[in-house]
């Protein structure tokens, strides 16, 4: 994945901090009273329980969480395994070499349903997030990015020219390509 590239290249000099949002919530069309972290059959969620074995997988540390993470993102992107399956989420963290008896344990723990609640309140009231992903900037700078992944050779100088523009520049509102062309040449 995109970042993960940029992460070799950049190592302790870029500091990633995963948060929770929910595509579900925020595309819900129904009863405004509805919260997904509310629905008491978690398979019935789109990604919740995805979130939850995140929040797992991060109380093992950032590198477990790391690996966790982006081996998830690889086999959803890939494979397009399915996000409210637990069993798919303790296979992931044995393979990625987890203590699978204390994430199976967490997986379970109510607490960390409150974590992705206050991320995703977060998300939406202080950043206006919509979409993923976004990024939240240091300075409360955030943004919303719709790309294809860059090559890796492009991977670094793509990143930092994100940055660049969007880290440091609030008048930059919405920048958008037509569509079509768009993605002509890209994939």
């Amino acid at each position: 994945m995109w970042l993960d590239e940029v992460k070799k290249s950049l190592g302790d000099q870029l500091k990633l901090n995963w948060r929770n949002f929910s595509l579900e919530q925020i595309n819900y069309k129904g009863d405004d009273d509805w919260k997904v972290w509310e629905v008491k059959d978690l398979t019935q969620t789109k990604a919740l329980m995805a979130s939850i074995a995140g929040e797992a997988a991060k109380r093992q540390g950032a590198e477990a969480f790391d690996s966790f993470f982006l081996t998830l993102l690889k086999k959803r992107h890939g494979d397009r395994v399915k996000l409210n399956d637990n069993n798919i989420f303790i296979e992931l963290a044995d393979e990625c070499g987890l203590d699978v008896v204390k994430f199976e344990k967490d997986l379970h723990d109510p607490t960390l349903i409150e974590i992705i609640v206050k991320d995703h309140k977060e998300a939406t009231e202080i950043y206006g997030a919509f979409g993923t992903p976004t990024f939240a900037f240091n300075d409360s700078q955030s943004v919303y990015l719709k790309a294809f992944i860059p090559p890796k050779s492009d991977s670094l100088e793509a990143f930092e020219h994100f940055i660049g523009l969007f880290s440091e520049h609030s008048y930059f509102g919405e920048v958008k390509r037509p569509q079509p062309p768009w993605p002509k040449g890209v994939i």
